[in-house]
């Protein structure tokens, strides 16, 4: 008999055992034993997915609800939209309770609480004591976690390091008389263990910035670490969700090199099967540990974020790390687990899991090697299979709860994940003790069932250059591409950091260099040379732009009438295809593009990354949905007549772009105009020239005939009201400042003597954005979603939150947290990669946003302004709050364009209605709020052209957040939407006859090309 079929018999014979042993502690038809709360919900949720969702949505906003009027209100909200029988009796119940809503709600809370129990060991250390003795005297270890995954400041950060502290003392101190089961072995961990989240230690974790990230962290963790070795008990760094793996992986070599922890074995960390390179990984910690000798603990997990995993991975257009199927993570689980025991010398293997398979699996393989158990340990979650764990402390087994204490707000992240755990479809306690599949089923090799599906195990060390980035661009049914985001960069990956730093050497290698205007495709240098700067370091030239004249002006638009008869008339699909290798040549330079974008704009990396990543995308949106254009449709299936809409280019555009958004919008209003036939002339904002010509030298690679776009520079008084005003410009296509869109409107409506068309503006302004924040919010990801709303880019977007409107009693909670939230923001410049918050873009700007700060603490509460570190002598203004606002007050009604921020307190969500709209633009807006019917008086009653929900207000993506606003704040265009692409061109309707003597062909979809 093979190696191989040995250890599966064996894995057979002991998990046979144990479930003998399970069935004799617990009722194998329920995952407790009993019908309580708990074990009915959990039949409910495997029965009905959306009675699963909405009452697990329910479970997470419980305790941050203040009346048994707001519990009651709540749970038929969530089951408002379900229509099982169980949903129809709670409803039914719930009718009732509303005339005695105390009653219902004190037992709603009660069994919440008790299911919550069921999985949290205690609210403090002094309540988890008893819970912990229990464990102990059934013969089981434990390792203690504080439950809580969010930090918004300092101090909070400082608090959870004093938590943990705290936490080995007193177990320290508590447990010395304890007695366990069996003598521990040198080589085993310490009886007093606990696990540490590093998020919890960290104010902001930068993933363009891992060494002031593992600098903050180890200053707290560092001395916890120390007082764990004097009292000798065990430290384990807690795997989070993936973007921290690798900062998690480098800060625990950092914190084991440490003078004083050296050569103390009691360290560990967590490896996640589920992930693709989690054996690339494994593979390296064991290398670092050959050679330095060195020895520590890996917990081997299944993984905990695969949801939250595949969604953001998508959002992102990023490769997915994780595996997709339960299979796949067994068998990878398993692949681990031979490696590390198989490296025992080196690594004290902690097996966590509640799968019996995996479980024996390990055990059996040990069993090979001549280890016995105390040379590892099982582990499993409190609250989870406790049936599993007694009977393999009964089969002689090492076996570790993961013990998570807290208060329930904090709490219910975790329970959520708890219950989705429980309820998953390929959950092994599921399948066991809900699905009732047979032992054999349950202990198959996961490998071997790959290997029947004809699959293999695919990790990302098989294929490296692919991670973190989208394989190949999806495809519809039909093998037509279909549209995919640009992939913004992973600054996580040391690869992607490299990148960005050889650009900015490389770009300011490049300053000071001249660039002139592109007319018929050929250079012109007017007499005038226009400075751009550094606004970090103004004294800094980034380039030096040739600003145009009036016979500039008149010779560009000359030249784009002149190319556009050929243009207009060249073959869609050609030019479709032109703009995609400009899309091409944008990504094969993006890292110099933001790089130039971090020097003359002030970007930090990601804010100029993303909007390199935008422009791509409209390159890309717009030469598809071209294509779709093309096609013409056809109006209506009349017997006897085909009428075919199809579009026409309008003319000459004028692009006249902003500098908040140097290249997107730049690019995305030029291909608009171009893809659809037009001829432009480009004039980007005079504080963003030398990226306008990196654009344009960009449209010139890509082959676009000479004429077609033409580039100039200069300040928009001169050069953008003569482009308006010219007789041969046909559309404007503009974003900007009210002051200067409503100007151009009215420019526009004039028409001249031998003006061949009336002129289009396609117009996007600005924007006095709002935000309420609802009573029960989840304040952790509201208070993100604020500062990155009001502060990202120094609060210069036209969609940046300028108004903040808390109900109730929301204030008090939010504000001391908002503030410590804004203290945590790092003001620097823009090139260094922990920088939060860069300079505003010039004097100008930095006096206008000054002078409304002095409104502010004339008229209102400053409750924080931050500090400009010393040495930095650019525009730089800081991150500042108001409350006590007047919504009527010149500081909630005029658009500052910086980061101010006035917060303004409202009675009830009606009256925060009010405050929001109560604004003469109407551009973005948001809402944080977990109550169903207040999300939906909220998306019909707020009245703005992009209204976000439980997300910051900014960073809309092309494509899938059709972008504008309508009142003052634009035409009601929506940039990177479906319908945008229409403004730049006339509609145009051919209808043809096909009755000929009685005789009418049969119906048939023709092109535009079809029609005479």
């Amino acid at each position: 008999m093979s190696k191989v079929a040995n250890i599966q018999a064996e894995i057979e014979q002991l998990g046979g055992q144990i479930f003998d042993l399970t069935d004799k502690y617990g009722n194998s038809r329920s995952l407790f034993g009993k019908k309580d709360f708990y074990d009915r919900l959990m039949e409910w949720s495997m029965r009905d997915p959306l009675f699963k969702t909405q009452m697990f949505r329910f479970v997470d906003v419980l305790p941050n609800l203040r009346s048994s009027e707001e519990v009651v209100s709540h749970l038929s909200e969530y089951l408002n939209d379900t229509r099982t029988p169980v949903s129809t009796f709670l409803q039914g119940a719930l009718r009732v309770g509303r005339f005695i809503p105390p009653v219902s709600a004190a037992i709603i809370r009660k069994n919440i609480v008790a299911m919550a129990n069921i999985f949290i060991t205690g609210a403090d250390c002094k309540s988890a004591l008893r819970n912990l003795r229990k464990i102990c005297k059934e013969g089981a270890g434990f390792t203690v976690d504080i439950l809580g995954e969010a930090v918004v400041g300092e101090r909070e950060a400082d608090e959870y390091a004093i938590r943990y502290r705290s936490l080995l003392d007193f177990l320290a101190e508590h447990t010395k008389f304890w007695q366990t089961s069996a003598p521990i072995r040198e080589n085993e961990p310490p009886f007093v263990n606990i696990s540490i989240k590093i998020s919890a230690l960290c104010a902001r974790i930068r993933s363009s910035d891992p060494e002031t990230n593992i600098a903050a962290i180890l200053s707290r963790l560092k001395p916890i670490a120390l007082r764990a070795q004097e009292l000798g008990a065990f430290i384990n760094l807690d795997m989070e969700s993936y973007g921290l793996k690798e900062l998690t992986l480098e800060l625990f070599k950092r914190l084991a090199d440490e003078p004083g922890l050296s050569d103390y074995p009691h360290l560990g960390f967590v490896i996640q099967a589920y992930l693709r390179d989690s054996y690339r990984d494994t593979e390296k910690m064991l290398k670092w540990a050959q050679q330095r000798n060195r020895q520590f603990t890996i917990r081997l997990v299944k993984g905990a974020y695969w949801d939250f995993e595949k969604v953001f991975a998508a959002q992102r257009t990023w490769e997915i790390p994780v595996y997709t199927s339960k299979i796949e993570t067994d068998a990878n689980y398993e692949r681990i687990t031979r490696l590390i025991l198989e490296n025992r010398k080196y690594v004290y293997p902690a097996f966590a899991s509640h799968n019996v398979r995996t479980i024996s699996c390990a055990a059996a393989y040990a069993r090979t090697l001549g280890l016995t158990p105390g040379d590892y340990e099982i582990q499993m979650l409190y609250g989870m299979a406790t049936s599993i764990r007694r009977a393999l402390v009964d089969l002689g087994y090492r076996v570790r709860e993961y013990c998570p204490i807290g208060e329930l707000v904090p709490g219910m992240a975790y329970l959520v994940r708890r219950l989705l755990e429980n309820t998953s479809n390929e959950g092994f306690l599921r399948v066991r003790f809900g699905a009732n599949t047979s032992i054999t089923e349950l202990l198959r090799d996961p490998a071997s069932q790959l290997t029947e599906r004809g699959d293999r195990l695919i990790h990302h060390a098989d294929n490296p250059a692919t991670h973190r980035s989208l394989h190949h661009r999806p495809t519809s049914s039909d093998s037509v591409p279909s549209f995919a985001n640009e992939p913004p960069a992973d600054f996580t990956s040391s690869s992607v950091r490299k990148k960005m730093a050889q650009a900015l050497q490389s770009v300011r290698s490049k300053f000071g260099h001249s660039y002139p205007s592109i007319i018929a495709g050929r250079p012109r240098i007017s007499g005038e040379l226009i400075r751009s700067v550094n606004p970090a370091r103004p004294d800094e030239i980034v380039g030096l732009i040739s600003a145009a004249a009036a016979g500039d002006v008149v010779d560009a638009v000359a030249a784009a009438k002149c190319s556009f008869a050929d243009w207009s008339k060249a073959p869609g699909e050609d030019r479709c295809r032109l703009i995609e290798l400009l899309a091409a040549k944008l990504r094969e330079n993006r890292y110099d593009l933001a790089a130039w974008e971090v020097f003359e704009v002030g970007k930090n990396w990601s804010e100029a990354d993303a909007d390199v990543c935008e422009a791509i995308d409209f390159c890309v949106f717009y030469a598809l949905e071209m294509r779709r254009l093309n096609e013409g449709r056809l109006t209506q299936e009349t017997p006897g007549e085909v009428s075919i809409e199809s579009y026409l280019p309008r003319g000459v555009g004028a692009i006249i772009a902003p500098w908040n958004f140097p290249l997107a919008i730049l690019c995305g209003m030029t291909v608009a105009a171009l893809v659809t036939g037009n001829t432009v002339v480009i004039k980007p904002a005079e504080q963003s020239s030398v990226i306008g010509a990196q654009f344009m030298n960009l449209i010139e690679e890509s082959g676009l005939p000479d004429g077609v776009a033409n580039l100039l520079a200069g300040n928009g008084e001169t050069v953008g009201s003569l482009l308006v005003v010219h007789p041969d410009i046909d559309f404007v296509a503009f974003t900007g400042s009210r002051e200067v869109g409503t100007e151009i409107w009215q420019m526009a409506g004039v028409t001249h003597l031998n003006q061949r068309n009336l002129k289009k503006v396609v117009c996007e302004m600005g924007g006095k954005n709002a935000m309420i924040i609802d009573t029960d919010a989840d304040l952790d990801e509201a208070v993100l979603g604020i500062i990155q709303s009001a502060f990202g880019y120094q609060g210069q977007k036209c969609s940046a939150l300028s108004r903040l409107i808390t109900i109730g009693e929301t204030h008090e909670q939010l504000v001391p947290r908002l503030i410590e939230a804004a203290a945590a923001l790092n003001i620097g410049l823009p090139e260094h990669p922990s920088t939060d918050m860069g300079p505003v873009i010039d004097q100008a700007a930095f006096q206008k946003i000054q002078s409304y700060i002095e409104i502010g603490k004339r008229e209102h509460t400053l409750s924080y302004q931050g500090h400009i570190p010393s040495g930095l002598r650019g525009f730089f203004v800081p991150p500042t709050i108001f409350t006590d606002v007047d919504p009527a007050s010149r500081l909630a009604q005029e658009e500052v364009f910086g980061p101010v921020l006035s917060v303004h307190r409202a009675e009830d969500l009606d009256e925060a209605l009010k405050i929001a709209n109560a604004s003469p633009f109407a551009l973005t807006g948001g809402l944080y709020s977990r109550s169903p019917r207040n999300i939906a008086q909220v998306r019909s009653g707020f009245l703005v052209g992009n209204l976000y929900i439980n997300r910051p207000i900014t960073g809309a993506i092309v494509g899938r957040h059709p972008f504008g606003g309508f009142k003052m704040s634009g035409s009601g265009t929506k940039a990177g939407g479906h319908d945008y692409l229409l403004h730049f061109t006339f509609p145009r309707v051919v209808t043809e006859n096909t009755l000929r003597h009685g005789f009418a062909p049969e119906i048939h979809r023709r092109s535009s090309a079809d029609t005479g």
